[in-house]
């Protein structure tokens, strides 16, 4: 392998490159075009070759496109055909410029008349048939297998038209993209363990953006009606096939709706997406078919939904030593639950680890603990409640939402039980944020918000394994 790239290394000195390339079309967009065009020039990387004796097959390729390409030996060109079969490799990258016309086998090919150098891969390719089969490799060098693997190439080609499509929709439906400060005071928006940072010029320490909800709702408050952002969040916690602590999220807000005008348009949203974009009919979620189209999607009542699959009426048990004796009595284990848990970290808990995996076709779990929703209005014919629901697939959380709490009176009640809960130990509640209440004091009028996780929110539609695969550099420990 050393000697491959030493002569590789003293061809690459050898050679002289071109620092750019005039195409007359994309690699997707040359497929599209007539037999007989001429005049055609693209550029990308040598992803295999053949020499046929005075006649070389090559194949370029990007991420959306490949276009077959063929050197021969004629009067005109000879010279061109020499110097392809004496310096081009597979790996390579060339500019090329000719005429387009079928081969026997119905291929459409490029007849090159003449092309440039652009760069050489001193390193080899995967073995083409089999590609990369390591996974921990496929992460760590993760543009190797898109170069390889047709499969990796569709998964971000669809990553990106589903994001592409996103933006599209909330444009049409009067939302503006924004932006909100990764770099922030207080881990304030969700309930989780942040990443610290420090600012050297200012001397503080800061945290990185866990949701940009509070900000974005500072934008309705400032007399933005919607807005929408593709937030890179950070959430120090414990990794597993649908965790990242670095992921995007997509939050969104309208001034003068609640949570069922928002869940109505989160569906419209999904549906869009799942039919129109993607044509999806099912998936197949551990081993078995869920049909994504039967008529409106459900809605169940949380506490109804713990009841079923626990036995347990939360409204019988509001405080943290009778839910626990009732979990213990019961005989249901949850690991991470002692008597010292919190009350809405049991029920949160009872939730995810008993209920939420059951949810297989797409569904609405509405009405929930007060306690778990510490930014959102509360329900006017049940205060104990809030107005907040998710957005279930395959037991896997896709979008959570709710009518947002404009009162900065009952925001800071709220501020004050999950600082308490801090104060204790739980390094996920949230911090007292004052900036934000001033700003909430100011007054905001009515809102509805809601945030889709981007990467599992493609995982499952995709049908993917694990959340790293749909990202093209997830991050691992060092090799080292």
């Amino acid at each position: 392998m050393e000697n491959i790239f030493e002569a590789k290394k003293k061809k690459f000195l050898e050679l002289s490159f071109s620092d750019s390339y005039s195409t007359t079309h994309t690699l997707e967009e040359a497929q599209l075009l007539p037999v007989g065009t001429e005049n055609v020039s693209v550029a990308g990387r040598v992803v295999s070759l053949r020499i046929l004796g005075k006649l070389l097959f090559a194949v370029i390729q990007d991420i959306f496109g490949r276009l077959q390409i063929a050197v021969k030996v004629k009067d005109e060109n000879s010279e061109t055909f020499q110097l392809f079969k004496e310096n081009v490799s597979v790996g390579d990258f060339v500019g090329v410029k000719g005429k387009l016309f079928l081969t026997r086998t119905e291929e459409l090919t490029l007849d090159v008349d003449s092309f440039k150098f652009l760069n050489k891969a001193l390193r080899p390719l995967p073995e083409k048939y089999h590609g990369m089969e390591n996974q921990e490799l496929i992460y760590r060098q993760r543009y190797l297998d898109v170069i390889t693997n047709l499969e990796s190439r569709n998964l971000f080609q669809k990553r990106l038209l589903i994001q592409r499509e996103m933006r599209r929709f909330f444009e049409d439906n009067g939302f503006a993209e924004v932006e909100t400060p990764i770099l922030q005071n207080v881990a304030s928006g969700a309930l989780a363990k942040p990443f610290y940072t420090a600012h050297n010029a200012l001397d503080i320490s800061c945290v990185l953006r866990i949701a940009p909800e509070t900000y974005l709702k500072r934008y309705i408050g400032a007399g933005f009606p919607r807005v929408y952002e593709f937030a890179k969040c950070f959430r120090n916690e414990g990794i597993s096939t649908v965790h990242l602590q670095e992921f995007t999220m997509l939050e969104f807000y309208a001034s003068y709706w609640n949570s069922e005008n928002m869940r109505d348009y989160v569906e419209r949203l999904a549906r869009h997406i799942i039919f129109t974009v993607l044509d999806l009919k099912q998936l197949v979620i551990d081993g078995v078919e869920v049909s994504l189209e039967d008529g409106h999607w459900e809605i169940i009542k949380y506490l109804d939904l713990i009841k079923k699959h626990t036995d347990i009426d939360l409204d019988q048990f509001k405080d943290s030593q009778s839910l626990f004796d009732e979990i213990k009595r019961k005989d249901i284990h949850v690991e991470g639950i002692t008597p010292k848990t919190h009350w809405f970290q049991m029920v949160d808990s009872l939730y995810k680890k008993k209920c939420r995996p059951f949810l297989i076709k797409p569904c609405f779990i509405v009405d929930y603990p007060m306690e778990l929703g510490p930014l959102s209005r509360r329900k006017p014919n049940d205060p104990t409640k809030v107005d907040f629901f998710q957005f279930i697939i395959g037991g896997v959380e896709l979008a959570k939402g709710y009518s947002e709490l404009v009162d900065p009176l009952d925001q800071e009640q709220r501020f004050i039980v999950q600082q308490k809960a801090r104060d204790e130990g739980d390094t996920e509640a949230m911090p007292l944020d004052k900036e934000y209440l001033l700003a909430m004091e100011h007054g905001f009028p009515p809102i509805a918000g809601c945030g889709i996780g981007i990467d599992r929110f493609i995982m499952t539609l995709l049908n993917c394994d694990n959340i790293k695969d749909t990202l093209l550099f997830p991050l691992l420990r060092p090799v080292e």
